[in-house]
């Protein structure tokens, strides 16, 4: 792989069980949904895979179970030319699974039942301490053990990559040792609400959430704001980037699709507005289409996108 575009994820691999609803079903209601479809997901191998199909040279760090999901998320990842040496499958844990009901509106609701990805550890990082080395960009999210994420992190601290961090699922906190290992901190409204105990609900609120983040130690901060763009928050100030008006039809992967592109934008050397921008139009692509893999676009999509 060439080092200037390489790019490592460390994260989730998960099999999604999609169903789309008229609405989200209230307590102890059966509702009729309409349109099932299973695709390969997982917030790490999603971000891989956007990556991969924006231009960036990635290998992927996570593991399966010893079952059909699992060969089909590694051999998706295969077909993008994805590093996948260190997948590894996990003899007695399943592959991890996604149960999304995505209503009519493109709106969703997400429950994870990790499986493998709970038993990510370190010494998988480890064992690939060669790519982490000649890496440019490590991205994490939190779908793995924090104590796994945060040995990730330190690996790529001293190897001089770029830390991106994807605070997903939103936690409740992170250790305050862990903030100033962060180069680029890309939450959502929920995320950052969580975060900092702040509302998050527009560009003037994000960007007092990214002042309290930033105040932590994290470098720069990306909160991220669905069809209201993103606001971009580092030392020198902060920008809040419009989304691209589009009729959304799907947001499952939109987040995942913009990490792809700055991750891919900041492996070719983009400053990180350009690498921002990039991520915006590939995420406004990615929700006029259904599935989390299946609607990642290629680079070239970019150039004529879809409305």
């Amino acid at each position: 792989m060439t080092a200037r575009r390489t790019a490592v994820v460390a994260g989730s691999l998960n099999m999604d069980l999609v169903m789309r609803v008229p609405r989200m079903p209230g307590p102890g209601e059966t509702l009729a949904g309409h349109g099932f479809a299973q695709a390969e997901g997982g917030k790490g191998a999603n971000q891989a895979v956007a990556a991969a199909r924006l231009g960036a040279h990635v290998a992927m760090i996570g593991r399966v179970g010893a079952d059909g999901f699992g060969a089909a998320l590694k051999a998706a990842l295969a077909r993008d030319a994805i590093d996948t040496t260190h997948v590894s499958t996990h003899p007695r844990a399943p592959t991890g699974v996604a149960m999304i009901l995505v209503e009519d509106g493109g709106e969703n609701r997400i429950v994870l039942a990790p499986g493998a990805n709970a038993a990510l550890t370190s010494a998988e990082i480890d064992a690939a301490w060669k790519l982490i080395a000649a890496c440019r960009v490590l991205a994490v999210q939190l779908e793995s053990p924090i104590a796994t994420v945060r040995h990730a992190i330190g690996c790529a601290r001293r190897a001089g990559a770029a830390v991106l961090l994807n605070p997903a699922p939103a936690p409740d906190a992170l250790p305050d040792d862990l903030w100033p290992c962060i180069d680029l901190l890309v939450p959502n409204e929920t995320e950052a609400a969580r975060l900092t105990g702040l509302e998050v609900y527009d560009p003037a609120s994000a960007a007092l959430a990214a002042r309290v983040l930033r105040a932590r130690g994290v470098g720069q901060v990306i909160i991220t704001l669905g069809p209201q763009g993103l606001l971009l928050a580092g030392s020198e100030g902060e920008v809040h980037m419009p989304a691209r008006p589009v009729a959304a039809i799907d947001t499952t992967a939109a987040g995942d699709s913009l990490i792809g592109g700055l991750i891919a934008g900041l492996c070719e050397g983009m400053a990180l507005p350009d690498a921002a921008r990039l991520g915006l139009l590939a995420a406004s692509i990615t929700v006029t289409r259904p599935g989390a893999q299946p609607s990642l676009p290629y680079r070239a999509d970019l150039s004529a996108p879809e409305t």
